[in-house]
């Protein structure tokens, strides 16, 4: 079996694996996920999907596809269970600007700023889940994360074709996650130190 298609069925089954334990989470309320953020990822994702299998990507973009579907589950169990609501202005122009990377690739035929726009718009809708998370460090599975820093760098490994349209998604959630992963576990550290304080 190629190389690509077996690095890209082990960052799939990665993307599955790693939500488990954050719908486990979701599930018994332990998490919190900000519902307007999952709802804008998985429109997002779905199109990045579409765009990268259109520009050839191969079994790098199936990570892609398997995470869209993590997402949607996400959200639909985020609906139900009350997740965070608390939509802002900002919120609603991500929304808007989705449609408009929607309209770009397939009335514009403007793939390449089509996912420079999505991707940029993501990053930016994932804004409410950093700032709840500043506050809140175990409103998120800190394994969750840790585990998407990991299937993003093997999905850009198990790209076909390397452009912008195909990689720029996947990379910039590799450094995304990553971060993210480093700043809740500094955070819990963080608020550990102090309370023993406090208790002292």
């Amino acid at each position: 079996m190629d190389f690509k298609v077996i690095v890209g069925i082990i960052a799939v089954l990665l993307t599955f694996i790693g939500y488990v334990p954050y719908i486990r989470d979701l599930i018994q309320d332990k998490i919190q996920p900000h519902i307007y953020s999952w709802f804008i990822w998985g429109i997002m994702t779905s199109i990045v999907f579409a765009l990268q299998i259109s520009d050839q990507a191969g079994p790098g973009a199936f990570v892609t596809l398997a995470a869209a579907m993590s997402v949607i589950v996400v959200f639909t169990l985020s609906f139900f269970k009350k997740g965070k609501r608390d939509i802002v202005l900002a919120d609603t122009v991500f929304f808007i600007l989705a449609f408009v990377a929607l309209s770009l690739w397939l009335v514009a035929k403007q793939p390449v700023l089509s996912v420079i726009l999505l991707t940029t718009t993501e990053v930016f809708a994932f804004i409410p889940t950093i700032r709840k998370s500043w506050r809140k460090p175990y409103s998120e599975t800190l394994a969750f994360y840790v585990i998407n820093t990991l299937r993003f760098a093997l999905a850009v490994m198990a790209l076909e074709r390397y452009t912008v349209v195909t990689s720029l998604y996947p990379v910039v959630w590799f450094f995304g996650n990553g971060l993210f992963a480093t700043m809740l576990g500094m955070r819990r550290k963080q608020l550990t130190l102090i309370k023993s304080k406090e208790l002292t």
